[in-house]
């Protein structure tokens, strides 16, 4: 019942369609010379009243289609039912006519009134059910694109709730290595651990932060690694201020380096590189290749998660060059004032 209110055709457009068929009908007889003007006005008036019962009662009995429905496909019942409905109604205003015009003959009158009758209910019904039938297809492609968004938005949920759980398990291994280890900084590694947290539950529910909130969290990231790896470990950062305006989705950056850590070795004698900077709409990732004798097992999260985020919030994949030598990731940019 909701469906069926939910569509409505204009009542200007329902009027106006039935005075104009009214006129249209009596133009023959007004072209001619001779004619009665009540017979011309009770021709068009029977038109009128005809053409706006035949919008009303296809507006009514219009069907709630389901999927059963839809399966069986078009179904000649209804049309049969309205053409029955019509040609009673026709005839009861062709004998109304009759009864006030006793002078005309009422069985080619009402032969006329039927044929022209029949030809107006088959034209509207097949038009309104057409709008119908489009209007129901709008509703299904829009309820199906509600759905897709919805399951998009909850999957990047998973995607976003994936990165701290993934940053914490690393995090907790170097910290591992330097208390083992004996290092020195450990105290200062646990308190820049612990800002660098309370920086995380600011942005962790953000779909996107400005670049430069994303540089302080690799900034403090960045300070996290150099702690452990010492001279082993070097980022450069050329970002100019015009660009760190852009947006990202949070902890891109770091889970990007945290790759770089991830799969390449990291030693004093063979440091590992990594640049950030802009060439042109994209913000570049590169760093040099020396893989890991042993490679370390890969839990799937950090370059396809990158990708899944930018794919929902961009509709874009990221550029991946895995090189002999350099290992470059280009992310688009996503300006504030072109993307929403």
């Amino acid at each position: 019942m909701e469906k069926r209110q939910a569509f409505r055709i204009s009542g200007r457009i329902i009027w106006l369609s039935s005075l104009f068929l009214g006129v249209i009908v009596s133009l023959p007889n007004l072209i001619q010379h001779q004619y009665n003007i009540y017979e011309v006005i009770a021709n068009s008036l029977i038109t009128f009243v005809f053409s706006l019962f035949v919008w009303y009662y296809n507006m009514l009995t219009l069907p709630v289609y389901t999927s059963q429905e839809i399966a069986r496909g078009f179904s000649l019942f209804p049309l049969m039912k309205n053409l029955v409905v019509g040609i009673v109604v026709m005839f009861l205003l062709s004998y109304l006519q009759q009864l006030i015009l006793t002078h005309l003959n009422f069985g080619p009158v009402m032969l006329m009134f039927e044929v022209r009758g029949v030809l107006i209910n088959l034209t509207f019904y097949m038009f309104i059910h057409l709008l119908y039938q489009t209007y129901q297809n709008q509703r299904v492609s829009i309820e199906l694109e509600r759905t897709r968004m919805d399951n998009l938005a909850a999957q990047y949920e998973i995607l976003r709730q994936q990165v701290n759980p993934h940053f914490l398990f690393n995090t907790l291994n170097t910290l591992k290595y330097m208390v083992e280890s004996g290092d020195e900084h450990s105290v200062d590694f646990i308190l820049k651990l612990s800002d660098f947290y309370r920086f995380t539950l600011e942005n962790r529910k953000l779909d996107l932060i400005r670049l430069s909130e994303e540089l302080k969290i690799l900034h403090a990231y960045v300070f996290l690694l150099k702690a452990r790896f010492e001279e082993g470990f070097e980022v450069n950062i050329q970002v100019p201020e015009s660009r760190q305006q852009s947006m990202m989705p949070p902890f891109t950056l770091q889970l990007l380096v945290e790759n770089c850590i991830k799969h390449n070795v990291v030693a004093p004698d063979k440091p590992l590189y990594v640049e950030i900077y802009t060439e042109n709409d994209f913000i570049v990732v590169k760093n040099n290749v020396q893989p890991k004798i042993t490679p370390e097992a890969s839990t799937g999260i950090g370059l396809e998660n990158i990708n899944e985020r930018y794919q929902h919030l961009l509709s874009r994949n990221i550029d991946v060059f895995p090189e002999t030598t350099t290992f470059t990731v280009k992310l688009p940019v996503i300006n504030e004032d072109s993307h929403n």
